[in-house]
């Protein structure tokens, strides 16, 4: 492939240009509420696009379109169901969040249950990130560079995780969101390209709806492998998406650091109507590979990386490459912050200096925790090549932990006696159980896995509940240290949302 000097321009101006605004935007980052929280001041718009930005990575534009070469549409239910599940963040997650004041989630954990509830939330959050998240994110990163432009993987890998680890260490939340508005930009602007030439490639819209076909279905039987109805309606999705959206540090740190309630709540709302457009920037042009290459694609996941190589012309490759980098580092900036956060407010405020750090050195220990999480991943990432799919692979090993985490957080949401030991022992009972599944039941969908093994964690901590409830309930935090008032029309607007996702499902039934 032919690399001019336009492209080189192109990239090379675009990532300094990005490095520079977000040293400039965090040159004050003095205490761990500015290191962490952006100094609880993010507007929505900054809210809506870091959600995205953070969110949609190489292993959506890799694998979420090689899934879309073969399964078509129907994986689109990711986003589209997250929109929904967006707005339930917002109204009834998001309010009870902010009132405690908390930095982390697992600090949650430990107000409504206690402090091992919270230490174990930690531990496997910090896991996680680190083996599953960021290795992801660098190694679906590092592929596409490889398939686009012939830099060996190992390289970009290093090259990806120094450059995006620099300025997360440097200027912590406050620098992630900025990058994060800049980088989400070029990613929706350049996906938005790749679909319009791909449009073209075919001979129009209507071409692509014709031999699309059966690929542009969203809705598959109740037994398929992978997608079934029954999982994306009332089933197993919906804990993979409450998880992610409502209880993940990745997510909602920047929620938590908004400046209102009703700021947060807008930029949810911003980014739920994004993750609408989402597939069609990202699966229509997995489904056009299928049609256009299907010879030149001789794995999944290379469907993105050959439909760029084959139709972006000279000059435009650069862009599409400073895009592309860009997804990789506004989502690992996001994983690098909020696993530095949850390992110096969670674990080494906590347990090393009992609350009695000061602000320089939180701020110093989140830099330092920030550069290893960065040299772990780089080392870790290339293991992820030999799993298959890379979407698969961050999809199911979610499954080990999210069931039981979002069993403790609803039944402490929504069940005023429920004890510490119900929560404690359904995030320790979910491994074995979601592994058991996978062994015995390796043809049915992990999703339907996700959904059982929550159901069995809910009836364990019912049982516990009922057996050992508390004598009274525990007395929660409610001093928000900002403005909590919301208004209705935001109440319209995510009713608005729901019914354009119904409408989506039922043009592309």
């Amino acid at each position: 492939m032919t690399f001019g000097i336009v492209d080189l321009i192109a990239f090379v101006g675009f990532i300094a240009f990005v490095i520079g605004v977000s040293l400039y935007a965090s040159r004050k980052e003095e205490t761990g509420e500015d290191y962490f929280l952006a100094g609880r001041g993010l507007t929505w718009w900054l809210i809506g696009f870091s959600l995205i930005a953070s969110n949609i990575s190489t292993e959506h534009f890799v694998g979420m379109a090689g899934r879309g070469f073969e399964l078509g549409l129907a994986i689109a239910s990711y986003e589209w169901m997250a929109a929904i599940t967006l707005v339930l963040v917002a109204f009834f997650f998001l309010p009870k969040f902010l009132r405690a004041g908390i930095y982390t989630m697992p600090e949650y954990l430990e107000y409504r249950y206690n402090t091992t509830a919270r230490t174990i939330m930690a531990a496997f959050m910090m896991l996680a990130y680190v083996f599953v998240a960021l290795a992801t994110v660098l190694y679906s990163g590092a592929l596409a560079l490889e398939a686009i432009f012939g830099l060996d993987t190992v390289l970009g890998i290093w090259l990806i995780g120094l450059l995006a680890g620099f300025y997360t260490v440097y200027g912590g939340l406050k620098a992630v969101v900025w990058t994060d508005l800049l980088q989400g930009a070029a990613l929706l602007l350049g996906g938005l390209l790749v679909t319009v030439l791909g449009f073209q490639a075919l001979g129009g819209v209507d071409v692509f709806f014709a031999q699309a076909g059966d690929k542009l279905h969203t809705v598959l039987p109740w037994d398929h492998p992978e997608m079934p109805w029954v999982a994306v309606f009332i089933g197993g999705l919906w804990i993979p998406n409450l998880f992610y959206w409502g209880l993940n540090q990745f997510i909602t740190q920047r929620t938590l650091g908004a400046r209102s309630l009703e700021e947060g709540q807008k930029g949810i709302m911003l980014a739920a109507l994004l993750k609408l457009l989402i597939p069609f920037i990202i699966v229509f042009p997995g489904i056009m590979a299928a049609i256009l290459y299907p010879q030149e694609v001789t794995q999944a996941d290379q469907a993105y990386p050959v439909l760029i190589r084959e139709l972006l012309p000279v000059g435009l490759r650069g862009i599409m490459l400073a895009a592309l980098f860009g997804a990789v580092m506004s989502s690992l900036d996001s994983m690098l912050n909020s696993a530095a956060t949850i390992f110096t407010i969670d674990l080494y405020q906590r347990h090393w200096k009992k609350g009695q750090a000061t602000p320089r050195e939180l701020v110093t220990i989140g830099r330092v925790a920030t550069a290893a999480f960065v040299l772990f991943g780089c080392l870790w990432a290339p293991i992820v090549g030999r799993t298959g799919s890379v979407f698969q692979y961050i999809q199911m090993f979610w499954g080990f932990i999210s069931p039981g985490i979002t069993a403790a957080f609803l039944f402490g949401l929504f069940s005023k006696r429920t004890p510490p030991e119900a929560a404690i022992g359904a995030m320790l009972l979910g491994i074995p159980v979601y592994g058991l599944l996978l062994w015995k039941l390796p043809h049915v969908a992990f999703l339907h896995h996700m959904m059982i093994t929550f159901l069995v964690l809910a009836a364990f901590m019912w049982i516990v509940t009922k057996l050992r409830p508390l004598p009274e309930p525990p007395k929660m935090p409610d001093a928000p240290p900002i403005p909590m008032e919301t208004s209705p029309r935001l109440r319209w607007m995510g009713l608005g949302i729901v019914g354009l996702t119904a409408l989506l499902y039922l043009l592309f039934w």
